[in-house]
């Protein structure tokens, strides 16, 4: 996967300590209420479409572009879904921590095809047949199935299962 050009700069001058970066996710959902998932490049693992808010890009825009480059799919943002941080170790060793916004969005146009690098396959899924994902995925499903929730975040002193392990990619 191409690594964002700020990533690149800061990595230069830190190596791979611990970055915080703003992440997004597109919990996308079609007319049926399927939702979009896709395999990453990276791991094989399913996933939601997501990736880093670029330098003055605000968290929407980049939702709406990450789940266009990575799915094919056009999407509207309905809402904000949560907010958390979430850690990653990639293989390469970089270690980073995502505050993730993530979006409910709703399909309103293009074919969901695979970008053959972020993502190798994507499909629409029903609530009930999901194939196998992680806690953290889960989470950002089931926080945006009821387009009335409030926005979910973890409460003061709160240590959420899905949010305390770093994922290893």
């Amino acid at each position: 996967m191409p690594v964002s050009p700020y990533v690149v700069k800061l990595r230069a001058h830190i190596g791979q300590d611990l970055l915080l970066l703003p992440g997004v996710t597109g919990v996308v959902r079609d007319g049926a209420g399927r939702v979009l998932l896709a395999r990453r490049g990276d791991n094989g693992r399913w996933s939601l479409p997501a990736g880093l808010v670029d330098p003055g890009e605000q968290p929407a825009d980049a939702v709406v572009r990450e789940v266009y480059e990575e799915t094919g799919v056009r999407v509207r943002v309905d809402g904000v879904g949560g907010v958390a941080t979430h850690p990653v170790v990639y293989p390469n060793g970089d270690v980073c921590e995502y505050l993730n916004v993530w979006f409910r969005c709703r399909a309103v146009g293009g074919r969901a095809r695979p970008d053959g690098d972020e993502s190798t396959e994507v499909g629409w899924y029903a609530p009930d047949e999901l194939p196998a994902l992680d806690d953290w995925a889960r989470l950002r499903i089931d926080t945006t199935a009821d387009e009335h929730a409030p926005t979910w975040h973890a409460r003061p002193g709160e240590r959420h299962p899905a949010l305390g392990q770093p994922d290893a990619l």
